[in-house]
């Protein structure tokens, strides 16, 4: 059968409609909700956890035990050890001399730890009466590594639902916690005020102060500037009392009145509000370096413990190791640290002058959020200093012998208490939560919690749950009321109510938690895009009005004349895949700066990015991701989506619908049109994991959905798949659970329609002068007969089984209802 000309068209038509159709912009959400899936199959939820605790295994313990590599004798120099390499195994144990692999499900049943050795290779010194020789040894076991499930070295990472099945685990289990002698523990996320910022606020007197926490791999200290009485101070834990700032800068080179005001600012509020801190100065007859170091040396604490004499002098070296411990003084040149002091004090009088510069210490772009793996990283690192001082000890006990007749071997003195020392401590802080590291001033309590089980939702809301900084008892409103900046990092409604309600928060759906980035490629791509190094720069040139300060991560790299040209290109960069997709640049227009950030801890989301308020996620992009050609990861690489942190979010104009980026009502809708940078994903990802399970949220009271957040938690139904070979302490189970009549997407997420909690209870209530039925159900007992509302509980009885002297045995049996079979059964038992 043959086609005409008008036919021929007609198809050609038809087939250029359809290729338009496939290229057009996608016009509603739900063609975009397929992006959730696959971002929680690469990110969120707990993968932030097993991100942070990987990265910990596969980077963080190498750096740990290189900069702590070698360890030498104070008796004799020549005589050291040296650790070369680390690696973590996998989980195992040693029975009766051989090693026995284990999986979670055994360690549970089993009161184990589910924990894999430290393996390091060493190289060290042994010999005996003056013979020394170099010697090495390979997988030397330091200690035991409690191991996360799921994680890289768990024996689950990868494996399919029938492998996890053969393991005895849940499929739908998302790991994410540790097993200490069989209990479950979570490592609780925890938030922290940001490290090497500046941070502007007042006390409570109402003086400004600028304070930083500064945190390098080396040391951890706080300084704060303080303005009292138009004078501006310095508090250091290190010096007896304030010491004035003046003093602090000349102590530091900067000799010159003149260039330390220059160095804050032209403007002459700026010189006025230093007046009064440099009469001080010259009051106290302090005008040259010299001067001013001695003046410190005379305001230093005297340390009890025995510390080694400094060559500089403890002033100058409290100047360089302590005071704003995270800038460098490359070879005693304080510059750079005093145009850091330059722009704190430039921020506090900024802040006296008006109040709108004060920092908001609420505001979740000022905070970070410590998760699993940095926390062990710290007690790991304060474990293995402590071995290393033991082993040192160890050495020089057996060196000062007068008489020695054993072969001196330095790898003896790594031995087993000391060894079982990491091991221990490791177990037992996660055991009881209790976080004590001295040598970083960290004292915490209840950081480790146990999973509760009472339902699925229970335990993965349970995961995503964020511990606060603030004591619970304090009657603060401030960190307690819900922040603008939480939207889609936090979710508004999943907090509880009491004490707690507002200081403990819950992770959004699509939140993801950054790792720790390499910062050197940074830096020299910074310099390559035009940043002005600082140490060119006089004094003057540090804030003229055309140009913008770079910083990052908390440190001055220089300056730059185009600050929207540098964000720009650095944007680009990132979404070319050049540098991190983790990186954030954002503009401070206000502080004339260029915040550059890649450190560890800032919480981000996705979202899809728009030219002129039209999306760059095109149909065909999503019906590539339907048929698995394209991955979420891949609408990363190819510049479609990019994660936000909470401060970038400020220089973006987010579409919540691309609807909103694209109506046209007025001059005015079409210029908000063209300015919208960014289109969310999918709106119902601003809600946690527990919030997601309401229908319609968007409908209720406020507090109710608060409410119900607090009660999802406690719907008997299901645990998991492997619910009746578990042994925990109380387990309580529906029979008959069933799936909401009304579902939601978050739902269907999580899986939580594969273990459902709750019956849907059918009510008819017609009063006419009864009863008054509000927070309550009628039930016919017809519904009860059937089964409505069954539920097993099952406790574990722990007995021992003991053998006596007369050669009698106890014997553990399941307890027998009374009746005939009953005592026919109990003769059998007594029978020889």
């Amino acid at each position: 059968m043959g086609l005409d000309q008008e036919d021929l068209d007609l198809t050609n038509d038809d087939h250029f409609i359809d290729k338009e159709k496939l290229s057009a912009p996608i016009k509603s959400t739900a063609d975009k909700f397929q992006l959730v899936p696959e971002f929680l199959k690469v990110r969120g939820l707990v993968k932030q956890h097993l991100d942070s605790f990987n990265y910990f295994i596969n980077v963080g313990i190498h750096k740990i035990v290189k900069a702590n590599s070698r360890i030498t004798s104070t008796v004799d120099p020549s005589i050291y050890l040296r650790f070369k390499k680390v690696r973590v195994g996998e989980p195992s144990i040693i029975n009766v001399n051989t090693v026995e692999n284990i999986n979670p499900h055994m360690c549970r049943l089993a009161d184990m730890t589910y924990a894999a050795p430290i393996f390091v290779n060493i190289e060290y010194v042994h010999g005996s009466h003056g013979n020394k020789a170099k010697s090495a040894k390979d997988n030397v076991i330091i200690g035991r590594m409690p191991i996360m499930l799921r994680s890289c070295r768990c024996v689950l990472h990868g494996k399919d639902e029938e492998e996890l099945a053969r393991l005895g685990e849940c499929p739908l289990d998302p790991g994410g916690y540790f097993i200490i002698k069989g209990t479950e523990k979570v490592l609780l996320i925890q938030e922290q005020l940001s490290k090497n910022r500046i941070i502007i606020d007042s006390d409570k007197k109402g003086n400004i102060n600028a304070s930083v926490t500064s945190s390098t791999e080396m040391t951890k200290s706080k300084t704060v500037i303080q303005m009292e009485k138009e004078k501006i101070y310095l508090f250091l834990h290190r010096f007896v009392k304030k010491i004035p700032i003046i003093i602090v800068l000349k102590a530091m080179g900067m000799e010159s009145d003149q260039e330390i005001v220059q160095m804050v600012g032209r403007d002459p509020r700026f010189s006025a509000s230093l007046l009064p801190s440099i009469e001080e100065c010259v009051s106290e007859g302090v005008n040259t370096q010299k001067q001013a170091l001695d003046y410190l040396e005379a305001k230093v604490k005297k340390i009890s413990y025995g510390t080694p004499p400094e060559k500089d002098g403890r002033a100058l070296s409290i100047l360089r190791d302590l005071f704003l411990a995270h800038v460098p003084v490359p070879d005693n040149n304080f510059r750079q640290k005093c145009f850091y002091v330059g722009v704190m004090l430039r921020r506090m009088i900024e802040a006296m002058l008006n109040k709108d510069a004060m920092d908001d210490k609420d505001y979740v772009g000022n905070k970070r959020l410590e998760l699993s793996g940095q926390l062990i990283s710290l007690l790991f690192e304060d474990l293995f200093k402590t071995m290393l001082s033991e082993a040192i000890k160890n050495v020089d006990h057996i060196l000062n012998k007068p008489i020695r007749a054993s072969r001196f071997d330095f790898s003896q003195c790594l031995n087993k208490d000391s060894r079982y020392s990491i091991s221990l401590g490791l177990e037992r802080t996660l055991s009881t939560g209790n976080f004590d590291i001295k040598r970083f001033r960290m004292h915490r309590k209840g950081m480790t919690q146990v999973l509760t089980r009472l339902s699925f939702i229970g335990s993965m809301g349970f995961i995503t749950k964020i511990s606060p900084q603030f004591e619970k008892s304090r009657k603060v409103s401030g960190p307690r009321s819900l922040q603008p900046s939480q939207w889609g990092m936090l979710c508004p409604c999943d907090t509880p109510e009491g004490e707690s309600c507002g200081l403990v928060k819950n992770l959004a759906l699509m939140t993801h938690v950054t790792t720790d980035e390499e910062e050197g490629p940074l830096v020299a791509m910074c310099y390559k895009l035009g940043v002005t190094d600082l140490e060119v720069l006089s004094a003057e040139e540090l804030h003229t009005p055309d140009s913008f300060l770079v910083i990052l991560n908390g440190l001055i790299l220089g300056k730059h004349s185009r600050p929207q040209y540098f964000a720009n290109s650095l944007r680009r960069l990132r979404r070319a895949g050049k540098i991190g997709e983790f990186v954030s640049v954002f503009t401070n227009e206000k502080q004339h700066c260029v915040y550059v950030a890649s450190d560890v801890g800032r919480v981000c989301r996705p979202l899809v990015i728009a030219d002129k308020g039209i999306s760059r996620v095109k149909q065909h992009h999503m019906k590539e991701l339907q048929d698995g050609v394209r991955t979420f990861d891949d609408f990363i690489r190819d510049g479609l989506i990019e994660y936000l942190d909470v401060n970038e979010e400020n220089n973006a104009l987010i579409a919540l619908y691309e609807s909103d980026g694209t109506t046209e009502l007025d001059e005015g809708a079409e210029a908000a049109k063209a300015d919208t940078t960014h289109i969310e994903i999918e709106p119902f990802t601003i809600l946690g994991v527990v919030a997601g399970l309401i229908p319609y949220p968007h409908h209720n009271q406020s507090p109710r959905n608060t409410y119900q957040c607090a009660m999802g938690k406690q719907a008997m139904g299901n645990i998991a798949y492997n619910q009746l070979n578990r042994m925990d302490t109380l387990l309580y189970l529906l029979v008959y659970p069933q799936r909401p009549l009304l579902t939601t997407r978050t739902i269907e997420l999580v899986g939580y329609d594969k273990l459902g909690a709750g019956q849907n209870a059918t009510v008819a209530v017609m009063s006419f002068s009864g009863y008054d039925i509000e927070d309550a159900i009628v039930m016919n007992k017809s519904s009860l007969d059937r089964g409505f509302g069954r539920c097993i509980v099952m406790k574990k009885i722990v007995a021992m089984s003991q053998k006596y002297d007369n050669c009698t045995a106890d014997r553990i049996l399941i307890p027998q209802r009374t009746g005939p079979d009953a005592e026919k059964m109990q003769m059998m038992w007594k029978q020889p």
